[in-house]
């Protein structure tokens, strides 16, 4: 029998080394991404379109989600595994500066596109008593950090959501994990920093950060241990990143 996962915002980073893994290890795959044109090449890369369905949306649509994602071929409805890897941070101001437009993406990117995927795959995992979600968090739900106000606030919505699903699923065999890398080479910063490609490039110089193919790796290990055994959550990060120290500073008068 096929193994299928759905794996979301599969057009880069994460989602492309992880879709990448798992067709190496013989899985078949459901893409979603906003870039139409970068999900086909997926498709063309990773086997055609009988080991690949590419599913093209904005996960902060519902109704495209639902129906996406809902309606899935015979051949790719029985998903196993659901990588809930789309998200997104912009800006890096402090609260007061924040754009509440960029805020409002974040939460309707990282919660609300998270909630529907999820709510629209599980209950066919229910019914078949089969299946594992994996949520994307960030170090950032638990280390905050100057301008990482809502996107942190985002990131810790989905640990808690996550702890409370393996909640939901006590007493069935079904799987939920938590990954939560800290700073990591992607396009993440290109798009937080509105797509400047070298402000970007300058938080990573020197710091050897993780790449992608280490959280697929990583998420790979976690599905494929014994289906008796439930990896809660991971936090990951580069040797070169740690806590940083308690701050104390002079108060403006």
């Amino acid at each position: 029998m096929d193994r299928i996962a759905l794996i979301t915002g599969a057009t880069s980073g994460f989602g492309a080394a992880t879709a990448r893994r798992f067709a190496a290890d013989g899985w078949k795959l459901i893409l979603t991404g906003r870039r139409e044109e970068r999900l086909q090449e997926m498709v063309d890369e990773l086997g055609g379109p009988d080991r690949v369905l590419a599913r093209p949306m904005d996960m902060r649509d519902r109704k495209a989600v639902e129906q996406g994602l809902g309606d899935l071929p015979e051949a790719f409805a029985s998903v196993e595994l659901l990588v809930n890897n789309a998200g997104l941070a912009r800006g890096l101001e402090p609260a007061w500066e924040y754009d509440v437009d960029d805020w409002e993406v974040m939460i309707d990117t990282n919660i609300k596109g998270l909630l529907y995927a999820t709510h629209t795959v599980l209950p066919g995992m229910v019914e078949r008593n089969r299946g594992h979600i994996v949520n994307l968090g960030s170090t950032a739900a638990s280390w905050p950090y100057v301008g990482g106000n809502t996107y942190g606030g985002t990131k810790a919505f989905v640990q808690q959501f996550t702890r409370n699903l393996r909640a939901d699923l006590t007493g069935r065999p079904i799987r939920a994990t938590l990954i939560e890398p800290g700073l990591c080479e992607t396009e993440f910063s290109i798009v937080r920093f509105g797509g400047d490609a070298e402000k970007a490039k300058s938080l990573y110089a020197g710091k050897g950060p993780i790449r992608p193919e280490d959280i697929a790796e990583t998420i790979w290990w976690v599905v494929n241990m014994p289906a008796h055994v439930n990896i809660n959550r991971i936090e990951m990060m580069p040797v070169s990143q740690s806590w940083a120290p308690l701050s104390v500073t002079e108060v403006k008068k």
